[in-house]
């Protein structure tokens, strides 16, 4: 989608169909598209801002007077400001008014001062002049090659421009000079390839002149020449890198690509892969103690080894993780071990030093990584691939490598030229794709998120601010689409709706098949279990988390079947729990306090939970998820849950309250009778979201209400479960009602105050099976309707393709 067709949906009045008794469709307003459009930092700017101020694109009706942002009423005012200017500090051009002695304007010619080398000598201007010339290039490929256009850069590249006062980083094949390794003396010791001299000038160039001649045709300012602005800006010291050298540095810092399939058998010639390894030695080391070692192997058995341990591991990998995951990461550098031409196991001495400060294991891990990051820039420069083998356990490698004891591998890595240069990391196979630098940005506190020259933020405000409606074009054409494809209309019933809103949370129709998919289950505990409201012991969230992360629980099950990625967040239970694979240790506190004597959390412990929500959305998004569903685990989390529902919605306890895990009449009528109280001891306030949610929640409503908000930044589709998931999405509705843009109704629940709160939020369930197990259950069985309505509007052909007749 365009910038012009964003500024055209911006201010086209537009009503989205009718959801549900005639209320608008949750979300459909002003077009905002693209996975990471609206995040602050991404280069696309915050959107959805104006879309939330429009009451006309309001999925819920806002109390009057409720503020906008219900963290910090300033907040939108930073977004507006636009980003400073990034000025590069540049020598001062010639002044080009009148001057002393020539006042038309124009200045006697003269050749322009030679310019230091690197080895000191002075290089003459003809040369300086013909070296600004060359094209700059960092080729893939080993030997000369034509000029390439640099591939584009990727969605998710959020790095700076390297547009440094015009000079294009885009460049032709450099003709440098080869380099030769000459041994030096040190302390007795003769050390290879020490320093890089050029060999000697071709008899073409110009001579380089004695130091007189140049300091006789060095220019001299006169006395009478008035200042520049600039002569007071900061000036390069004189070593610094010019504007040409330095976009050749940061382009190879942005290329440096995971390479892991693809590599040439050509061998690294000696000269090249020592000009890497000296690279890659010349890291900074803590202590000076330079713990690395560098072992290049060739010999076919000891990668024979790596790669039985490599195949090993990704079949393990194969068995633990559903299978869209497993198929994207099923020839993930194992093939390189052996196709590629060199391998070097990166290792690390943390006993190395002696005595030296910061010589620990993993200040020295931490120095030896420095150095794999060297290699690794070093090795793109000279046109060579570099893959990183992680499946492998270091500990195993060193074993199999027969290293001394006391040494660890940091890295094994794959080098070589490739066939093709990956253009970048972001491919649509579940991979990595990396997170926008505004996200890992903090500012004197973690938390407080900023970019220089950007006022800081929170994470929150970050999120809210992200939010934005529908894409209005992308949800006419899928539309549009459905009126055209090879079937009655209307025939697909609520599909139909659900592959358009798809399509406009997308920005594209037709929209990508939402997977692969991750499921979040959020445990806590609660301290209104006191009140008796449920026969089920407290201790059972604890050992329901260990049953998530053997694999025997239902949400396991139904995971495995439909191909979803489980993972377990504790964010308040009691009991420590063990660090596992597939859990996140975010614990908030130990459980709430009982809500029917005071408020459930404080403040500060309902931002934190929000904000770890929003953190887990981030990280399985970023990951590759291209779908998020909700899950939830904690013994008596279903009183909090008719406590917020009553709150956002106004009805009745009695009415919303149900019987959770199946209590009698006593256990219920005590039950409800709590949810009355908590109302009284806390009387909800509507403009402040956040405080209800502090007085009425668990922990794990708090973090599912960030989880929802995440994704709906991010834009990506929310796949929500039952009453517990249902409560937490009437208050991120509450906080940001167009975060319901992103959220579908897996199922409906018996718990009677699902009903309510899917009424209030205009959402209809895809499924209704009389379930109410929670752990994400029901929202696992509408995963694979939700992907059917995608790929519906996708692949089934219309009257006109496929030359069929329509109806008269």
């Amino acid at each position: 989608m365009t910038d012009h067709d964003r500024e055209d949906a911006r201010h086209r009045e537009y009503e989205g169909p009718k959801w549900m008794g005639g209320r608008t469709a949750p979300g459909l307003g002003p077009a905002l598209g693209g996975l990471f459009e609206g995040l602050p930092g991404t280069g696309q700017g915050p959107r959805g801002r104006d879309a939330m101020g429009d009451p006309s694109h309001r999925v819920l009706q806002e109390p009057q007077g409720a503020p906008m942002n219900p963290v910090r009423p300033e907040r939108h005012t930073m977004y507006e400001e636009s980003r400073p200017e990034q000025h590069v500090s540049r020598r001062p051009e010639h002044d080009h008014g009148e001057t002393a002695g020539h006042p038309s304007g124009t200045t006697p010619r003269s050749e322009p001062a030679p310019r230091p080398s690197m080895e000191g000598r002075r290089v003459p201007a003809a040369e300086e002049r013909a070296e600004e010339l060359r094209p700059n290039v960092i080729p893939f490929r080993g030997g000369a090659q034509p000029p390439r256009s640099a591939p584009p850069r990727p969605q998710w590249d959020t790095g700076a421009s390297t547009d440094h006062g015009g000079a294009s980083t885009d460049h032709g094949q450099v003709d440098e000079p080869p380099m030769s390794v000459r041994p030096t003396v040190r302390d007795g010791v003769e050390r290879a390839h020490e320093t890089l001299d050029p060999l000697p000038e071709p008899p073409h160039q110009a001579s380089p002149r004695s130091d007189e001649a140049v300091e006789a045709d060095r220019p001299r300012p006169s006395p009478e020449t008035p200042r520049s602005p600039s002569d007071d800006a900061p000036r390069a010291s004189e070593g610094d890198f010019d504007e040409t050298e330095r976009a050749a540095v940061y382009r190879a810092i942005r290329e440096r690509r995971d390479v892991h399939a693809g590599f040439r058998p050509d061998p690294v010639p000696a000269d090249v892969l020592t000009r890497v390894l000296e690279a890659a030695h010349q890291a900074p080391g803590v202590g000076h103690t330079q713990p690395w070692d560098f072992l290049v192997i060739d010999d076919p058995e000891l990668r024979a080894r790596v790669r039985d341990l490599a195949e090993r591991e990704r079949a393990t990998y194969d068995d633990a993780h559903p299978d869209t995951r497993a198929h994207a990461l099923s020839g993930l550098k194992v093939e390189a071990i052996a196709q590629s031409p060199t391998n070097i196991a990166v290792t690390v001495d943390p006993t190395r030093g002696g005595r030296t400060p910061g010589r620990h294991s993993k200040p020295a891990s931490y120095s030896a990584a420095l150095a794999v990051e060297n290699l690794w820039l070093a090795a793109r420069t000279e046109g060579l691939g570099v893959g990183w083998v992680s499946l492998v356990d270091e500990r195993e490698v060193a074993d199999a490598l027969d290293l001394p004891s006391h040494l660890e591998v940091v890295a094994y890595l794959c080098v070589g030229y490739v066939e093709e240069s990956p253009t970048t990391d972001t491919e649509d196979d579940g991979r990595t794709r990396g997170r926008p630098l505004a996200w890992v940005v903090h500012r004197d506190r973690y938390g407080r998120r900023g970019l220089p020259g950007q006022e800081p933020t929170t994470l929150l405000e970050e999120t809210i601010t992200a939010i934005g409606a529908l894409d209005h074009r992308a949800v006419e054409e899928a539309r549009d689409r459905q009126a055209r494809m090879t079937k009655p209309p209307g025939s697909l019933g609520v599909l139909e709706e659900v592959s358009i809103r798809l399509a406009g949370l997308a920005g594209q129709s037709p929209p990508p098949i939402p997977e692969p998919a991750a499921v979040a289950v959020f445990a806590g505990d609660h301290g209104v279990h006191a009140q008796g409201v449920t026969p089920w012991p407290q201790e059972v969230t604890a050992q329901m988390v260990r049953n998530f992360l053997d694999g025997g629980a239902v949400v396991n099950a139904f995971a495995a079947q439909v191909g979803a990625e489980v993972t377990v967040v504790d964010v308040g239970v009691i009991e420590d729990l063990a660090p596992r694979p597939g859990l996140l240790s975010r614990k908030v506190a130990r459980g709430t306090a009982d809500l029917a004597r005071g408020p459930a959390m404080s403040r500060e412990q309902a931002l934190h939970a929000l904000e770890t929500g929003i953190e887990v959305a981030r990280d399985l998004v970023s990951s590759g998820a291209r779908c998020l569903l909700t899950g939830d685990m904690g013994i008596a989390n279903t009183t909090p849950s008719a406590a917020l529902i009553c709150a956002f919605t106004g009805a009745d306890p009695a009415l919303v309250t149900g019987r959770g895990t199946g209590v009698d009449d006593a256990t219920y009528g005590r039950k409800v009778e709590v949810v009355r109280q908590a109302l009284t001891v806390a009387p909800p306030d509507l403009d402040d979201p956040i405080g209800v949610l502090a007085s009425l929640g668990g922990l794990e409503h708090a973090a599912l209400t960030g989880f929802i908000l995440g994704g709906a930044a991010l834009r990506v589709p929310v796949l929500l479960d039952g009453v517990i998931a249902g409560s937490a999405a009437a208050a991120a509705a509450a906080i940001s009602p167009e975060s319901m843009a992103a959220c579908f109704a897996g199922h409906r629940s018996t718990e009677p105050g699902h009903d309510a709160v899917l009424e209030h939020l205009g959402l209809r369930p895809l499924i209704d099976l009389e379930m109410r197990l929670g752990e994400g259950s029901g929202a696992l069985l509408a995963l694979p309707l939700l992907q059917a309505a995608a790929r519906a509007l996708r692949d089934v052909a219309t009257f006109d393709t496929a030359g069929v007749s329509t109806a008269p």
